[in-house]
């Protein structure tokens, strides 16, 4: 399974930043190959300084080797060896109008002494930040990501729509991170599924990815925009930031386990700001948008 999983989001790595170095027309990704002195390595994509994409990275990863101690305690186990590999992935577009994305395909493995697999699993998701509000947007990301989940289980996408509400989440801020999408972790087998039902189920949404976004980024991209539209949209980095950096289960664990610190951190934005007791103008298009996060809707 893991052999299967890595040949996918090797190919999956190429199809994304193909098709975002269509869209920005300009810029192109800068690879970077990168070894885990403790075992494993991977490739890092960077694209800077585009037409449409500011800063943003596809970056797969296969890692190996003894859990650190801290994640033996985390997973209640002792002297286990892992393997872990995935595609992750952060776009910050220039233009406020566009909404930043995430998305994030992975799995894991974890051996006994004698290298027998004691537990494995899939995890992963895709979710949508906008700094300006577009029903129609959150209508089309959420759409893909149903018709996605619906080719497997009807009740799927409510379970991991109301799981990505719940998990990026600004809890000292009470708001959402943005409005969602999907996220699903500890996928193992089941009765109902087996291994190879869910690596089906992640490459069904890993291929949805570009259908979800793209769209999304074409219509907006030559909005015009002001100085204060700007200022908003480096406002609500600035809320992005702090979830990562405070809250987000998977850079902690690449912190935790002698992680890349450039891959690591490659999800923050170039240009934040954080201004003091800050809010949006009471009736303004950017108090719509907080409304939202603090309160999610269904989108579909």
């Amino acid at each position: 399974m893991k052999d299967k999983f890595v040949a996918y989001i090797r190919e999956l790595q190429n199809v994304i930043t193909s098709g975002l170095e269509a869209v920005d027309g300009n810029a192109k990704f800068k690879e970077d190959i990168w070894k885990r002195p403790e075992g494993g390595g991977g490739q890092s994509r960077v694209i800077e300084n585009g037409e449409v994409f500011e800063k943003g990275g596809v970056n797969i990863s296969e890692v190996h080797g003894k859990l650190s101690e801290s994640m033996q305690q985390y997973f209640g186990v002792k002297d286990a060896d892992f393997f872990a590999c995935g595609l992750s992935l952060v776009l910050h577009p220039t233009n406020p109008f566009i909404p930043t994305v995430h998305a994030n395909w992975r799995y894991f493995e974890m051996y006994d002494a004698s290298g027998n697999i004691v537990d494995q699993w899939f995890g992963g998701g895709q979710d949508l930040t906008p700094y300006y509000l577009f029903e129609e947007d959150a209508n089309h990301f959420h759409g893909v990501c149903k018709k996605a989940c619906d080719a497997h289980d009807p009740e799927f996408y409510p379970k991991y729509k109301k799981r990505c509400d719940s998990y990026f989440y600004n809890a000292h801020r009470e708001e959402g991170r943005g409005i969602g999408g999907l996220f699903f972790d500890y996928l193992k087998r089941t009765e109902k599924m087996q291994m190879a039902d869910w690596f089906q189920f992640v490459t069904e949404v890993g291929d949805s990815f570009l259908d979800a976004y793209v769209p999304i980024v074409e219509k907006r991209m030559n909005i015009a925009f002001t100085e204060d539209q700007k200022n908003w949209q480096e406002i609500r980095r600035g809320r992005y930031v702090e979830f990562n950096l405070v809250h987000d289960k998977g850079t902690l664990f690449g912190l935790k386990t002698n992680g890349r610190i450039e891959s690591i951190l490659m999800s923050l934005p170039p240009k934040v700001q954080w201004v003091y007791d800050h809010h949006p103008e009471v009736g303004s298009e950017e108090e719509k948008l907080i409304e939202v996060l603090k309160n999610p809707k269904d989108w579909v």
